[in-house]
């Protein structure tokens, strides 16, 4: 369980109840944790919910996950982990780069999202057992893209999860871009 800046613990069942008015009806989602591996699974004939399941109950991993889901066209929220390609811990110095390609967006929402839930946002490099290399490089995109966000606005449903966790933290205040310093992350 984390702690908010002001001490308080986060916990995950806060976060799926809040994702859960949200979208459960307009878009059959819900947020799901306890995997091994954190995964997108679409409905399918044994469940009539799209569920985004976060590792075991890290409210980071649910953060980042659903950041991966708030991104993610119509089309690819029909795909296992929206059709991505994704190769596991321990992956070359180019493969790192082909992830942190489509890290970016992603990692950016959850920095914002991790700020309206008062979290310190950490970048990831997903990549304990291989190759990770200088990636300040990384970190630039993803502040380039927080910027990219602040100037031309959130996608949709990533503006209404934004939003909800500001004010249920009380938080409304952190969403602005003074609040965002490069040399956080």
């Amino acid at each position: 369980m984390l702690a908010d800046s002001s001490g308080e613990n986060l916990k995950i069942q806060d976060l799926a109840s809040i994702f859960k008015c949200l979208f459960e009806v307009s878009e059959s989602a819900v947020l799901q944790w306890g995997a091994a591996e954190p995964i997108y699974l679409p409905s399918d004939s044994y469940c009539s919910f799209n569920r985004v399941i976060a590792r075991d109950d890290y409210f980071a991993s649910a953060l980042h996950e659903l950041s991966h889901w708030c991104i993610a066209g119509a089309e690819r929220r029909r795909l296992v982990d929206y059709g991505y390609w994704y190769e596991p811990d321990g992956r070359s110095h180019e493969q790192q780069r082909l992830f942190e390609q489509v890290e970016v967006k992603p990692q950016a929402l959850e920095w914002m999202l991790s700020q309206a839930c008062g979290l310190r946002f950490r970048v990831s490099a997903d990549n304990l057992n291989g190759e990770i290399g200088d990636f300040s490089n990384f970190k630039d995109k993803i502040f380039e893209q927080l910027n990219t966000y602040f100037r031309d606005g959130l996608p949709e449903r990533a503006d209404m999860l934004c939003r909800a966790l500001a004010k249920h933290y009380g938080r409304e205040s952190y969403l602005y871009p003074q609040f965002f310093l490069r040399e956080v992350i």
